[in-house]
């Protein structure tokens, strides 16, 4: 990896930045580098009713959920965006590129971490657009290293030979700050699951454990190494 100063995490919804990358932003911070998270979406409005203020209560406690785990992980910055969940596809893309353009222009990182192109979730795969687009690697350009994470419930049920599968090779040890991200994803409470639900607190640790096991350390979170400038 790159010498990281300023690290950006790019995620559809508000949880997709714990389940895929918590540990590693929990380890960046305790190693002194600044992580701003930007999340594109509220996450909540696909399952509101007719009268959006249906859910009003449940954007709020989304909200504050967003800021509690991150709070907990210790990151810099949070911004939540406003577009629509689950529909990021009838926004226009550069509308997309745009947001997140403004936001790698303002916090100027050396690592880019969002989702993985193969999941099931359009809004993970219009993230993962967006945010190619947005670091395309021209001179001068400040972002030097790209990866892309899992979130379970949506990288693992998309079928190996309908998308590309995720297949990683950069693992970050996440062995002493796995507590931090079991700790931040219980703020997330009410986007918990029983077992053996990909998104349960059992099988998040799981894998972390599995993960690990595949590189040969206590717990890891993995990546697929999008790419890197040294």
């Amino acid at each position: 990896m790159n010498k990281t100063n300023v690290v950006a995490v790019i995620a559809a919804h508000p949880d997709d930045e714990v389940l895929g990358c918590g540990g590693a932003i929990a380890r960046f911070v305790a190693e002194g580098k600044a992580v701003h998270v930007l999340i594109m979406s509220d996450g909540v409005t696909s399952r509101w009713g007719v009268e959006k203020s249906d859910g009003q209560s449940e954007l709020a406690a989304r909200n504050r959920a967003a800021h509690e785990a991150n709070e907990i992980l210790g990151t810099t910055s949070l911004q939540v965006c406003d577009l629509p969940d689950n529909r990021m596809d009838s926004i226009d893309r550069l509308d997309v590129i745009k947001r997140i353009e403004e936001f790698i222009s303002r916090v100027h990182p050396d690592l880019v971490l969002t989702h993985h192109c193969g999941d099931v979730n359009i809004d993970h795969r219009v993230v993962h657009d967006a945010v190619v687009a947005a670091c395309r690697a021209q001179p001068g350009f400040c972002v030097r290293e790209l990866l892309f994470f899992e979130v379970p419930s949506s990288t693992e049920w998309r079928p190996a030979h309908s998308a590309l599968p995720f297949g990683p090779n950069v693992f970050i040890d996440i062995t002493f700050t796995l507590d931090k991200k079991m700790e931040a994803l219980r703020a997330y409470a009410e986007e918990l699951r029983a077992f053996p639900h990909p998104r349960s607190v059992a099988a998040v640790e799981s894998l972390a454990r599995w993960r690990g096991a595949t590189a040969g350390v206590d717990a890891a979170e993995a990546f697929l190494l999008g790419r890197r400038i040294s």
